[in-house]
């Protein structure tokens, strides 16, 4: 029997999260190796296709699996029109501008968002608001855990490019959603496969659901 090389997985997580958000994700090992991409601290001024570009240098396999996380999702999609990969995940992320909830859009016209102070910024409670939708107490604890990158100008940078980002060429890809999602609620999103119950933060809570499934969406797709 021949050797059949492993398929090489790489995550990005959410705005300002690191790794340890994939912390329960298990995939198969005798199918897949898994990786994860960490933020890097953006340089003056850097637009996200170079931003991009930067990130892809951490990938050292050729034909990779990107799945990408919110912000991570909108990663993975620009990464993917810099180099080949077999496919492309996005998590509780958009794939266009349509999809974003009208706040975010009316941010582009009247951009209040770059008034905030830097320091409320980096605020675990304006981060949990921010990036996962909610502000409940008790997960508090939880969510400082996961927001490793709370670097100023990385977050400022992050939340522009996020209300500012706009599709380019298509890029092929499976996209996940949960009907429950705050920060971009199902009903702007098409063509996604819906997680009953599932938040914005869902890849925490309906993990069982991510190692059930991905294998397959991997593999085979949709």
């Amino acid at each position: 029997m021949g050797f059949t090389a492993k398929i090489p997985v790489y995550f990005v997580p959410g705005m300002g999260a690191n790794r340890l958000i994939f912390e329960n994700i298990k995939l198969p090992e005798e199918l897949f190796e898994i990786y994860f991409i960490e933020w890097i601290i953006p340089q003056k001024n850097e637009t996200i296709e170079s931003y991009a570009t930067r990130m892809t240098a951490l990938i050292k396999h050729e034909n990779p699996v990107l799945v990408g996380v919110s912000f991570g999702g909108i990663m993975v999609q620009e990464m993917a029109r810099i180099i080949k990969t077999q496919n492309v995940i996005v998590v509780s992320s958009v794939k266009h501008e349509d999809e974003m909830p009208s706040r975010m859009k009316a941010l582009r016209k009247i951009p209040l968002h770059k008034l905030v102070p830097s320091g409320l910024v980096v605020n675990i409670d304006f981060l949990a608001k921010y990036a996962f939708g909610d502000v409940i107490k008790d997960r508090m604890e939880l969510y400082k855990k996961f927001f490793a990158v709370r670097h100023k100008y990385y977050m400022k940078w992050a939340i522009n490019e996020v209300i500012n980002w706009k599709k380019k060429e298509d890029v092929k890809l499976i996209h996940i959603h949960g009907n429950e999602d705050l920060v971009f609620p199902v009903k702007h999103i098409e063509n996604a496969v819906i997680v009953k119950g599932g938040t914005h933060v869902m890849i925490l809570h309906r993990y069982r659901w991510f190692n059930e499934h991905l294998p397959k969406l991997i593999t085979e797709g949709i």
